[in-house]
């Protein structure tokens, strides 16, 4: 208004350079970042709502970005390539049934007397906590009632 000119916010953001990045070098940056990052931030700051990972938020810790698309579970952090972003997205809705399912009703939605501690979607689907069965079998670890794809 009088002669004052308002100063334009530049945002200086520095385009990441696209990588041949593996897995397990995401993994190790992922793991840095998880190190230094303050306390009382989630890790789950890095992984944007479709599941793909913030590589500006990593750029401290690796190089660029990777020419693959990795996914992580918000739920389990577990890191996914792109051929298994469906089963990135059915274990974060399995956990969730899961931990839901665990608070309701006060036990572990297992089959009863599996010794590898299958999870039961039917007992899930009875209380409406997935949306769907997902085709590949879920178990739950016996140290903190995780939910994986993997049997024990």
């Amino acid at each position: 208004m009088w002669g004052r000119k308002k100063k334009q916010a530049q945002v200086a953001t520095k385009k990441l350079e696209v990588m041949d990045l593996t897995l397990k070098d995401v993994r190790k940056a992922i793991n840095e970042y998880a190190e230094m990052k303050p306390d009382g931030v989630p890790l789950s700051v890095i992984i944007k709502p479709d599941l793909t990972i913030d590589y500006e938020l990593l750029a401290p810790f690796i190089a660029g970005k990777p020419q693959k698309t990795y996914y992580m579970s918000r739920e389990t952090y577990e890191l996914f390539e792109e051929e298994d972003l469906q089963l990135a997205k059915d274990i974060d809705m399995m956990q969730q049934a899961v931990d839901t399912y665990m608070q309701q009703e006060g036990e572990l939605p297992i089959i009863e007397n599996d010794p590898y501690r299958r999870v039961n979607c039917y007992m899930l689907e009875r209380l409406g906590l997935i949306t769907h069965r997902p085709e590949r079998t879920f178990y739950i670890t016996k140290d903190e009632y995780m939910v994986d794809y993997k049997r024990d």
